[in-house]
């Protein structure tokens, strides 16, 4: 009898794959699990696999309500627009948040909401003392009073400790402002040894959304929780956008098994290790990082190190390591191997830039900036 032939499915192509965390991708017993899954409308709430999953994830997070949505960008969205009621208002947020920087502008055009972006005084995360500074309380006609604070755990990698998130909430509430929690990787914030649990970050906030695409390797999908009111208003909104599935089995009968391979079985603790491992081979060539690594990112300096992205992105291509610039995501479909190599893509594009590959690139795209100015 012959062994079944290696395939994407038991082999993931996201092995050599630095770029983000949200290429894993689905494992065989996934697959499996499609055969079972429930084929029933979930527009109608007949998606039994879809409710019992709900269900679970709002016990786990501590919140009476859950909702599958397809994304985290449209899991925001549906936090915010909900937790909004009339204009004119504002959100505040850090200044790299998701919200902010990589969902297309959808807040101003959803939510109708100006956006207070901060830059944390620490460099590392939002504190009551950023939120004090930048807080619009205040009847005054000329201003957008601030009515949702929105916060991110893992922010760019680092974990927002959670006496700083018990501050800001009670702050918030205090003068009846919303508090939305980002949580795409707040999975990943709880995979590190004695931190909090992910009931104890969403009791703090009003609103919660988390990924499964990203770390855990579900193909599709994010959740939100909140009370049974507001989430109830995020579905029909979610209707609105299009975001109506039909037989949404298929995609949570996968998410279900990614909660419980992956998260609930501590596999997010390898992407950690390996992170620990990316960052100790590049300080072995000479690096710095720009930022902690509490989890599974490691942003590398490269301008510090002198290497230009060029240079090693080309490396990394003519290596089959896939790379996204400065910042370096691990997961743990990554492997051993795959960091060795990722180190070799180090130490060749080291050596090229120290021998000057590049370095005219740069040259001209400085000149060219300050010809600008």
């Amino acid at each position: 009898m012959t062994s079944a032939t290696p395939n994407e499915w038991t082999n993931s192509p996201a092995e050599f794959d630095f770029r983000s965390d949200t290429v894993t991708t689905p494992s065989s017993s996934m697959l499996a699990a499609l055969t079972t899954a429930s084929l029933g409308d979930d527009v109608y709430n007949e998606s039994l696999t879809t409710n019992a999953l709900e269900a679970r994830l709002a016990k786990m997070f501590g919140k009476p309500s859950a909702l599958f949505v397809l994304s985290g960008t449209m899991g925001n969205q549906l936090c915010l627009r909900a937790l909004l009621q009339q204009p004119p208002y504002s959100i505040l947020c850090d200044s790299r948040s998701h919200i902010y920087l990589d969902e297309a502008g959808a807040t101003s055009l959803i939510s109708q909401a100006t956006l207070t972006p901060v830059v944390p005084a620490n460099g590392l995360y939002l504190t009551l003392e950023d939120v004090k500074k930048h807080v619009i309380i205040s009847d005054d006609i000329h201003y957008a009073p601030t009515k949702v604070i929105s916060l991110e755990n893992t922010i760019w990698g680092v974990i927002h400790p959670i006496e700083e998130i018990r501050r800001i909430s009670e702050f918030a509430h205090e003068h009846g402002i919303k508090v939305h929690l980002d949580g795409a990787r707040l999975w990943n914030a709880c995979s590190v040894t004695e931190t909090p649990t992910l009931e104890d970050y969403s009791e703090l906030v009003d609103t919660v959304t988390v990924c499964v695409s990203k770390s855990l390797g579900a193909p599709v999908g994010s959740f939100v929780f909140g009370d049974e009111k507001i989430v109830k208003k995020m579905n029909h909104i979610k209707k609105l956008l299009g975001g109506g599935i039909r037989q949404a089995g298929i995609l949570t009968a996968m998410a279900d098994v990614a909660v419980t391979e992956v998260f609930k079985k501590g596999r997010l603790s390898e992407a950690n290790y390996y992170a620990k491992m990316v960052e100790k081979a590049w300080k072995g060539v000479g690096g710095e990082t720009t930022l902690p690594v509490d989890t599974n990112a490691v942003w590398v300096d490269l301008e510090k190190r002198g290497v230009p992205e060029s240079v090693w992105q080309k490396v990394g291509d003519e290596m089959g390591v896939k790379l996204g610039g400065v910042r370096i995501m691990t997961h743990y479909q990554n492997s051993v191997r795959a960091i060795e190599k990722l180190e070799e893509v180090m130490q060749e594009a080291c050596r090229r830039a120290d021998a000057g590959e590049g370095r005219h690139e740069v040259e001209t795209l400085e000149k060219s900036y300050l010809s600008k100015q």
